[in-house]
């Protein structure tokens, strides 16, 4: 067992993985097993994205959060004893598109003494693919769904990637763009609703997201989706990971998201504090997946790419 750290860095959070990993036995021939002894697994909302899809650059506000939340991290990767070189820091969609991602860079380095990875959306698309199917069994063809803040990737296979497209359609993203109204308007929505299925359009084009058998949903708008769905009374990652919820759940919590303010959402245990005012955009890019796909119901995984990046350090 070799001890692991991942870092997943997002449009609106951040995200930190400890844990101890088999890999390859030199001696023996034996192979790595691929499952994870989770140590601790965090999550901030440092909403890193603010103002990217308008002004191009990250703001100085949304650097300092990110920075705060990595010398955190910092503090936890020394305790449990993970080296630089067992450390893999990961960027996806917001520094991805901002002119300025440089001090984003250089800061991460000065805290962490590693430099972030700003990844292409295959290769997000992958590392969520591998970390959400690593613990299903069967040899039915999955879509998996990363729907994020700046963008959601899309990604069919089975054990191996078949085909991957990541798109800029994504929680913080979409409310960014569009809401201006509390609730958002019946026009406000539509405009959501339309940037997805525009986006879904770009996917399909080398994704076949209507041929899978098993749609497989991660990430927090999906998770705080289905909490809601299962009525929890707060936010509980065993009874949420590997649930299923159907499209009638999903619409039904849509519904309830379209008719509720600000205060309203806040007010909902499992909503996180820094989701309230992006779970509606959120919720619908899955409501238009599982219409345009017609599927059934999701399949949530709190696995994701955070586990893909740790399994791929050895």
């Amino acid at each position: 067992m070799t001890r692991v750290a991942a870092i997943d860095c997002g449009t609106n959070s951040i995200r930190l993985l400890v844990a101890d990993l088999a890999v390859p036995d030199s001696a023996s021939g034996a192979g790595a097993t691929g499952e994870l002894v989770e140590l601790d697994r965090r999550m901030t909302i440092v909403r890193l994205g603010q103002g990217v899809d308008e002004t191009g650059r990250l703001a100085p506000e949304a650097l300092e959060r990110t920075f705060v939340a990595c010398r955190e991290y910092a503090e936890v990767i020394r305790e449990f004893g993970v080296g630089a070189d067992r450390l893999r820091f990961v960027a996806t969609s917001a520094s991805r598109d901002a002119e300025n991602r440089e001090d984003f860079v250089k800061g991460v380095v000065g805290i962490l003494g590693v430099e972030p990875e700003v990844i292409t959306g295959d290769q997000e698309a992958e590392f969520s693919f591998i970390g959400a199917t690593g613990e299903l069994h069967g040899t039915d063809r999955r879509l998996v769904v990363d729907i994020g803040g700046g963008s959601t990737e899309f990604v069919v296979g089975n054990r191996h990637v078949e085909a991957a497209r990541s798109v800029d359609i994504g929680c913080v993203r979409l409310t960014e763009r569009h809401v201006r109204h509390d609730p958002p308007s019946a026009d406000e929505v539509a405009a959501i609703r339309a940037d997805v299925r525009a986006a879904m359009d770009l996917a399909a084009e080398t994704v076949p997201i209507t041929e899978a058998e098993t749609l497989v949903g991660l990430a927090g708008s999906v998770t705080t989706v289905a909490a809601m769905a299962l009525g929890l009374p707060e936010y509980d990652s065993e009874r949420i990971h590997h649930s299923r919820i159907s499209r009638a759940q999903v619409d039904e919590v849509v519904a309830r998201l379209l008719g509720s303010t600000h205060d309203e959402r806040a007010a909902i245990e499992v909503i996180h504090p820094g989701r309230v005012d992006v779970i509606v955009a959120g919720a619908l890019v899955l409501a238009e997946i599982m219409e345009r796909t017609g599927a059934a119901e999701v399949v949530v995984s709190e696995h994701d790419i955070l586990d893909g990046i740790a399994l791929s350090v050895a």
